[in-house]
């Protein structure tokens, strides 16, 4: 992915979301840039940023505690337990892409932490109706966990497998929600137009073989 993709309007704070589904934004925290595969997560700080553009910390009082955690021993403990659950849903995803299920040691592991970490919801009047709402008031950096695993849960369980993959031009892993279903790059500013034309070439050379 070109570095010069970072101007795009599809990165936030200097994060990608391309994804249309919050847990793979969240795998690809680690995207293939110039120099080479890239940690986006460095640093707490750096999940607390990813953690606002992604809406998983939208109050003010979500956001004062992620400041509040940046050089703790705690936060510094769940972004190397995140960290190393990314990989794990990397393979649970490719596993995904190659028309297999997700291993049991995955989704133990998921309904452990959906256990240990439920994501409470409240019944709202929202524009003249009623809406399910999360509830959300992390009193400590592993609470992120909640809404971490309920996306983890609509993207397995509330999508259609067969369009989620990952880009022929890059590492990214998407969601495809197109009308035809047929997308196969992570976006057209970043991956799509290169696509077009090495098709467009391609199209060109055999054409003038024939003749």
């Amino acid at each position: 992915m070109p570095a010069a993709a970072r101007k795009s309007g599809e990165w936030i704070d200097g994060f990608l979301f391309v994804a249309n589904q919050p847990v793979l934004d969240f795998l690809n925290t680690k995207p293939v840039l110039k120099d080479g595969p890239t940690e986006l997560l460095a640093d707490f700080h750096a999940l607390e940023r990813w953690l606002i553009a992604a809406g998983m910390a939208g109050s003010a009082k979500a956001k004062a505690r992620l400041r509040s955690w940046r050089r703790s021993a705690e936060g510094a403990a769940f972004l190397k337990e995140l960290i190393g659950f990314r990989e794990r849903l990397r393979e649970a995803v490719q596993r995904v892409e190659d028309g297999q299920t997700p291993s049991d040691g995955f989704l133990k592991e998921i309904n452990a932490r959906l256990a240990r970490y439920p994501l409470q919801v409240a019944l709202r009047r929202r524009d003249g109706r009623l809406a399910r709402e999360a509830v959300f008031d992390p009193g400590k950096p592993s609470d992120f966990w909640a809404p971490l695993m309920d996306a983890a849960v609509a993207l397995f369980s509330e999508t259609d497998p067969s369009r989620i993959r990952q880009c022929t031009q890059c590492v990214v892993h998407f969601f495809d929600v197109s009308k035809k279903g047929s997308r196969r790059w992570c976006s057209m500013k970043l991956c799509g137009n290169k696509q077009k034309v090495a098709a467009y070439q391609r199209r060109r050379r055999e054409a003038a073989e024939e003749s």
